[in-house]
C-alpha cells in the first residue's frame, strides 16, 4: 500500500505543478494585462476574457497538490508492519514514521494547506483588475468591491504561507533524514530564491496600496509562484526516484 501511495503522490504533485504554471499562457495569448505590473490573480478576474480558463487551472492545481500531499501524509503515517518492504521508500517506512520525522508531518500538512487554499482561491475571484483599472482600484480602496476581494486576499495569503512552510519543512526533511536527493541538493537554493521573491512581492504590494507605484509587482509575484511550481516539481521527481 505505501508504495502505491507514494507513486500516486509523485504523479499528482507533478500534474499540480504543471497546472500551477498555466499563467505562462499569457506569453502566447493576448490577455490585455502587463505581466510586469499586474497580479497573477488578475488573469482570473471575473471581468477578464480568459478568467474562466485560469480559474479552472487554479482549481485543478489546488486539488491535485492537495491530493498529492494527502497521499504523502498517508505514506508517512503508514502503520507498522512485520518487516520493511524494500519497494517502499525510506521516508514512508515505519522506522521513519511521522512521530519520528516531524519535518515530514509539518511539510506535507503545509503542502495540503497550500493546495486547499489554492483551490478555494479559484472560487473567490477578483471582480476586476485593480492594477490596470483605476476605477476598480478606487472602488477597492473605498470598500465598494464584492467581499470576494477580501476573501481572495485571505485565501491567497494562506496558500502562500502553506507553500513557504512546505518548502522549508520538506527541504529540511530531505537533508536531515537523507531523503529525496534531487530536492536535498536543489531545495535550499529554491527556498532562498522563494524568500527573496516573496519579500519583493510584499514590498511591491505595500507600495501599490500606499500609492507609490507598482515596483514591478507582476514580475515579482510571477517569480514567486513559478518557484513554488518548480520546487513542487522537484519534490514530485524526488519522491518518484526515491521509490525506485
Amino acid at each position: 500500500m505505501p508504495g502505491k501511495v507514494t507513486r500516486a503522490s509523485a504523479v499528482l504533485l507533478f500534474l499540480g505543478a504543471l497546472a500551477y504554471t498555466a499563467w505562462v499562457l499569457e506569453v502566447v495569448v493576448r490577455t490585455g494585462l502587463d505581466p510586469v505590473r499586474t497580479y497573477v490573480s488578475e488573469l482570473a478576474a471575473a471581468d477578464q476574457p480568459l478568467g474562466g480558463l485560469f480559474r479552472a487551472t487554479d482549481l485543478a492545481a489546488g486539488l491535485l497538490v492537495l491530493a498529492g500531499a494527502v497521499a504523502g501524509l498517508l505514506a508517512t503515517r503508514a502503520p507498522a508492519g512485520p518487516a520493511p518492504d524494500p519497494g517502499v521508500p525510506r521516508w514512508a517506512r515505519t522506522d521513519t514514521a511521522a512521530a519520528r520525522r516531524p519535518w515530514l508531518l509539518v511539510g506535507w500538512s503545509a503542502l495540503a494547506l497550500f493546495g486547499a487554499a489554492t483551490a478555494l482561491d479559484s472560487r473567490l475571484p477578483l471582480s476586476c483588475a485593480p492594477t490596470v483599472d483605476p476605477e476598480c482600484a478606487a472602488r477597492e480602496t473605498a470598500g465598494l468591491v464584492p467581499a470576494t476581494h477580501a476573501a481572495h486576499a485571505v485565501s491567497s495569503g494562506l496558500a502562500m504561507t502553506g507553500a513557504l512552510v512546505a518548502m522549508v519543512a520538506l527541504t529540511v526533511a530531505a537533508r536531515r533524514y537523507g531523503l529525496w536527493r534531487p530536492l536535498a541538493r536543489t531545495g535550499p537554493a529554491l527556498v532562498a530564491l522563494e524568500l527573496a521573491a516573496t519579500a519583493w512581492t510584499l514590498a511591491a504590494v505595500a507600495a501599490f496600496e500606499a500609492g507609490r507605484g507598482l515596483w514591478s509587482l507582476g514580475a515579482g509575484q510571477r517569480l514567486q509562484v513559478l518557484l513554488v511550481a518548480v520546487w513542487t516539481g522537484f519534490l514530485a521527481v524526488s519522491v518518484a526516484r526515491e521509490r525506485r
